[in-house]
């Protein structure tokens, strides 16, 4: 049994594996373990592995990869395509396999344990700040039910509930010592979670000042220590990219274009791609953009 090409639809326990030779034909499926995928991964000669880019996908491909085998990690959406009638892990694995053979086929690049451990750490940062959006704008919500409006910003909201709170009488709240107290239990959970995400802020930083790679991404203006660490962990190595525009269109930062009486238009960037990377990315030439435009250099002109 000859196989060249072993696709392997992961799961929570199990998985289902189908192997194909050079020609194309399966010659082998299974159900097994992960624990029997790699005891298996180990009796087979080289041969490419197959999986689509989900949770433990990177794991599992690093011990193949130590098998000699070479690694082939594909976005679900592009496997979709070559799934068959009647949906199941075992035509999963076999669209996976034979996805992997397209000549075409973009291909996820195997990450290592470092940019995951990073990946974890911003996609942690990334909850914390949406709890705390939550409780400003549920905070916001309990104010406005009580008549008291206050003006955008978490800054102007904080600066409003201290001067009501802490003992400034030009601006009092009348309210009932129940709403009171549960504004200030708010207004605890709030000050927790900033402490939280300057915490992963701090360790962003220090990452950004040790490692090379954000060292110098760091330097472009609206990058900083977050955007160049989110980079560096996504992206790993930027020369896997043939051209600019490839590591563009993977962030989701290409425009679309539109032909109007035979003149091409520009239209709004689409929104494929790594939605984290492009907020982050976003956000930083929000924050960067008035000061370039105060001073005479290519980017503020």
């Amino acid at each position: 049994m000859q196989i060249s090409v072993l696709g392997i639809d992961l799961g929570k326990n199990s998985c289902s594996v189908v192997g194909l030779d050079e020609a194309g034909r399966i010659v082998l499926r299974r159900r097994l373990s992960r624990a029997r995928v790699i005891e298996l991964s180990s009796q087979l000669p080289a041969c490419v592995m197959a999986m689509e880019a989900c949770c433990g996908a990177h794991h599992l491909g690093r011990i193949l990869a130590a098998h000699g085998h070479r690694v082939r990690l594909m976005s679900p959406e592009y496997v979709q395509p070559y799934v068959k009638a009647q949906k199941n892990d075992e035509r999963d694995a076999e669209a996976i396999a034979e996805a992997a053979t397209r000549p075409t086929m973009r291909f996820v690049d195997l990450k290592s344990e470092e940019q995951l451990d990073m990946q974890s750490l911003h996609r942690a940062r990334s909850r914390l700040v949406g709890e705390r959006t939550a409780l400003i704008n549920q905070l916001r919500a309990v104010l406005l039910e009580r008549g008291i409006i206050v003006a955008q910003g978490g800054g102007r909201l904080a600066q409003y509930l201290s001067q009501a709170l802490d003992g400034d009488e030009a601006a009092p709240l009348q309210l009932s010592s129940r709403i009171r107290l549960l504004i200030e239990d708010m207004r605890a959970q709030w000050r927790e979670l900033d402490r939280r995400v300057a915490e992963f802020d701090g360790e962003f930083v220090a990452v950004a000042r040790s490692e090379a790679a954000a060292r110098r991404l760091s330097t472009i203006p609206g990058i900083g220590a977050i955007n160049a660490t989110a980079l560096v962990a996504a992206v790993g190595d930027a020369r896997s990219f043939a051209r600019a525009r490839d590591l563009a269109a993977w962030l989701g930062l290409v425009p679309r274009q539109a032909t109007t009486g035979g003149r091409p238009r520009l239209l709004r960037i689409t929104k494929r791609g790594n939605k984290y990377l492009r907020t982050l990315l976003i956000h930083g030439a929000r924050a960067a953009l008035p000061s370039l435009l105060t001073v005479e250099s290519p980017l503020g002109n």
